[in-house]
């Protein structure tokens, strides 16, 4: 009896194909994931950004009477951290911490949040990813 020898080799390329296709999917899922993740850190800085905006223009009302108005506006942590409340009341946003600190005339906010981000169970075993950002600002006075 005489073998053919390519029936020897067929279905050999299935398992090939089917590493393949897997390897393919996983770098597609793992590319939404990650865009997923960017595009949730860009939220959390631009919703930091705007906290630390709102607590730079919050100034100390007591400071700017008592000592006056340098070269830039006196902040407290006090007033900060209320405007920082105040601009995260208001536009709704969930975070799950936030901090807010000043030297006396620049502003630091640090933001926090938790999110699922597309795919998450495969990459990460179902936990949500933190997402965390810290924003700087300073208002300046004109001399």
């Amino acid at each position: 009896m005489h073998q053919d020898p390519e029936a020897s080799e067929r279905g050999s390329t299935l398992p090939f194909v089917l590493v393949c296709w897997t390897v393919a999917a996983l770098m597609a899922f793992g590319a939404i994931a990650a865009s997923d993740a960017f595009l949730e850190q860009q939220e959390v800085q631009s919703i930091c950004d705007g906290a630390a905006l709102a607590a730079a223009n919050r100034t100390d009302e007591t400071l700017v009477y008592s000592v006056g108005v340098g070269s830039e506006l006196p902040l407290s942590r006090a007033a900060a951290q209320a405007a920082v409340a105040d601009q995260l009341a208001d536009g709704g946003t969930a975070l799950a911490s936030w901090s807010a600190e000043t030297d006396g005339a620049e502003v630091t906010v640090r933001c926090t949040r938790y999110v699922e981000i597309a795919f998450g169970w495969l990459f990460l075993g179902g936990q949500p990813l933190e997402r965390t950002a810290t924003a700087g600002a300073r208002a300046p006075t004109l001399p």
